[in-house]
Order: C-alpha cells, then structure tokens, then sequence
C-alpha cells in the first residue's frame, strides 16, 4: 500500500472512531501530563484538536515527579493521558497501577515488542542506541558491537554518559537478556574501565568530547540517534560542523540485533476523560501523526512503513534487538545495580 493511500485510510478511521465515540467537540478536553519537550508534540496536539475540536491540555515535567503526582492524586487526577521518554518509565507506571488498558487497530499496528502486552503503554517514537566515532579522525570505528566497548583495546576510548541516565540502564536491561545478569555485569564492568573521562552530560555532549579529541583519534561515544540529528539540524553552525563528522555504527548486526528505546504513553488510571484519551493516543500513532515526529526531531516512526528524515534514512538500515521493552523495565532496577556494583558511576 503506498503511503498516501495509507494516509487517507488512517485519517479516515480516525475521523469515524471519533464520531463513534460521541464525544462533544466543544467539551471535549484531554489532559496531558509529559516528559517530552519537543515541539513536534505540540504541533500534532494542534492538528488533533483541529480535527477534533478535543483541546489538549499539557502539563510538563520530570517524569519521576509526574509519576509522584499522579499517585498523590489518585481518584481525583486530571490526568488522561501520561507520556515520557523511556521505557522504564512506563513499565513502572503500569506497575504502580497508574495506567489503564487501552485496546484497538490503531495500537495493534504497532509491533509488540513496542507496546505492552496487555494494552497499558504504546511506544509513539524509537530511537536507536548507537557507537559513533569521528570520521574525521578514523576511517573506520575500533568498536561494532556493544561488547567490543568493554573490550581492553578501548580503554580510555569511550565516552558514555553516567550509568544512572535512563537510556544506559535500558541498555544494560537488555543485555541482561541477551547475556544474562553474570555478561551483563562483566561488561558494566570493561565499560567503566574504559571511560575516557569520567561520566558527564548528555549525549550530545559524548559526541561533542569526542570531536573535541577526549580519548583519542580511535575514541567513540554512544549516543541515541535523535541526538545526532539534532545536531545535525542545529542553528548553531559549530554543533552542525561536529554532526557531520560524526559516523555511525548500529552495534549487533550479527547478534540480537540493536537496542532501542521508545517515548511512549499510556491512559491515566483515573482518566476523567478516557475516550478522549484514547482518540489522541491513537491519533499520535497514525501515520500522520508518525510522520510528523519522524520528520521534526530524527526519531524513528514505530509505525512500520512511515519515511525517515533524510539524516535518518542516510544512516542506513538496521537490525534491531526485537525483545520485549517490557522485560527492560521490569529488569531496570537490577541493571542499576549491577552497573553501580561495577564501579560506573
């Protein structure tokens, strides 16, 4: 099916499940409580209440501390709908009975390794963990896979950030599944030998430090993909200039496969508006909305069949690790663990 055709049809579906739900256009209002800062959402928060007339009220903050708000309220929460930027996140909002089941075409769409099985998070966006080194510096990257960055060849040649950043215990979850907790832990463990400096900032920090020469002419940083598209997008012509000496590697081609992470969302438990919830949910993964993300902020639609931006599609293909990201979670805690135990701080 060619992708305007898909376009159509998911509009389509989405209008009749809309009308269906006889919801009131001039009542409707669908409260959001997110992580995410991007102005993407916001631009398909807009289109959902054009096509709707739903107005979408968005409430930001930490995630930790949203997830803190929404059990201190309760029964009496405004919330409808709680997005963030880490499946960890998610799967402990479940846990702690913080969200409800939400079912549906829309949401069946999407993989199932990207969503909950039993319908109580959705992934909307993925990104992908990856090895970058400096084109400039090397022909090619002394590190492919995720355990070459723990190999003694690296040391004082990687640049990561710190093992409490919730994308390396992601990370590390997933490779407990692939290795088990005993290689999961041997890894944590090269890794923190193998720092170039101690652990500091955010990724596009990693990739700033290794363009600035930390760790060497054959160092590499590990970065999720959306960071080095913005910085390939950026207005400042200094990040673009060390964007695009910037050259990937997706680690695990020959193994599991890499890992990603999702944002995603869920319906609130206490949703005072939950079929309205869960228009906007499914909304936010139609193509239209899929599209938007994918073209605004590099990340990778979980919507099969959507394009890439350009600076994404240019990185190429991949093979990614297709375990559940609910088993990420719910092993997070002891990937914390076993990385602080390891001696990565």
């Amino acid at each position: 099916m060619r992708i305007s055709r898909l376009l159509r049809f998911s509009l389509l579906a989405f209008i009749l499940a809309f009308f269906a739900a006889g919801l009131s256009a001039e009542e409707g209002i669908v409260t959001v409580y997110t992580h995410r800062h991007y102005e993407a959402d916001q631009t398909i928060f807009d289109l959902f209440t054009a096509r709707t007339g739903i107005k979408v009220r968005v409430l930001k903050g930490d995630a930790d501390q949203l997830l803190q708000r929404l059990k201190a309220e309760g029964a009496k929460s405004p919330a409808d709908l709680f997005i963030t930027a880490d499946v960890g996140r998610l799967w402990k909002a479940k846990e702690e009975g913080l969200l409800q089941s939400a079912r549906g075409s829309a949401i069946s769409a999407i993989p199932a390794h990207l969503r909950d099985a039993e319908g109580h998070w959705v992934g909307l966006t993925k990104r992908a963990r990856v090895i970058v080194w400096d084109g400039v510096k090397s022909v090619s990257s002394p590190a492919r896979n995720y355990l070459d960055l723990a190999s003694p060849a690296m040391r004082g040649k990687v640049l990561i950030r710190s093992s409490g950043n919730v994308y390396n215990v992601s990370m590390t979850a997933a490779l407990i599944g692939t290795y088990g907790d005993a290689g999961a832990a041997s890894w944590a463990a090269g890794v923190a030998a193998n720092l170039a400096q101690p652990p500091k900032g955010g990724d596009r920090d990693q990739m700033k430090a290794l363009a600035a020469g930390v760790g060497g002419s054959s160092a590499v940083a590990v970065t999720n993909t959306y960071y080095l598209g913005q910085l390939l997008g950026s207005q400042d012509p200094a990040e673009r200039e060390i964007g695009s000496r910037m050259r990937v590697v997706f680690p695990d081609q020959e193994g599991a496969g890499t890992h990603v992470n999702v944002s995603g969302a869920g319906i609130a438990r206490h949703s005072p508006n939950r079929e309205g919830a869960r228009l906007l949910l499914e909304f936010m993964v139609s193509v239209e909305a899929q599209r938007l993300f994918a073209e605004a902020n590099f990340e990778y639609p979980v919507l099969p069949g959507v394009p890439l931006h350009p600076f994404v599609a240019a990185w190429g293909s991949f093979k990614e690790d297709t375990q559940p990201l609910e088993n990420l979670g719910r092993r997070s805690a002891g990937a914390l663990a076993l990385m602080d135990k390891a001696g990565w701080k």
